[in-house]
């Protein structure tokens, strides 16, 4: 008689970040936002988030509590998890998924994708962590599940075509 094992199932939406153990696989679908996994492979412990802007623009003085849809919060919400399972952050294995251009037909110079991607690239090296792999920029959408028993990320990339400019010009937006 063989036992199976059924994972804790943790889907994220935008904003999200989740901390758990060996029995648990986070999954979430990104297309410009950016999620970073952090995976502790002797204790099987780990989280990942989805955020979706690099910061928030806090007026001096306000007091705020963390919101994991800023690139800095979402750090910072995953590292008090660290903490609190007494971890040193040097011990985890870190990878970065996202940051995709979704509309490549537009011409922006300020692509929200590019600067998630920068703003991960920067709380990684600011917080001394190693990036083991990436699946960032491009064009498209991704489907990223993380499993934290193996610490194994299974990743989908699903491109996208440009838009012709009339297509553009026709499309309902209601």
């Amino acid at each position: 008689m063989s036992i199976t094992f059924k994972p804790i199932e943790i889907v994220l939406k935008p904003g999200d970040c989740y901390f758990g153990d060996r029995n648990t696989r986070i999954s979430t679908v990104l297309g410009s936002c950016v999620s970073i996994t952090f995976w502790h492979p002797q204790l099987l412990v780990g989280g990942m988030c989805h955020y979706m802007l690099p910061k928030r623009g806090l007026k001096a003085g306000a007091e705020q509590a963390l919101d994991g849809r800023y690139a800095d919060e979402a750090m910072a919400l995953l590292l008090q998890e660290m903490d609190s399972q007494g971890t040193s952050h040097k011990d985890y294995q870190v990878k970065l998924f996202g940051g995709g251009n979704m509309f490549p037909g537009l011409n922006s110079t300020n692509q929200i994708g590019v600067r998630n991607v920068l703003a991960a690239r920067q709380l990684i090296k600011q917080h001394g962590f190693i990036c083991m792999a990436e699946h960032l920029g491009d064009v498209g959408h991704r489907q990223v599940i993380f499993e934290l028993w193996s610490g194994e990320v299974w990743l989908k990339h699903t491109q996208v075509s440009p838009l012709a400019e009339h297509e553009l010009s026709n499309r309902s937006l209601g």
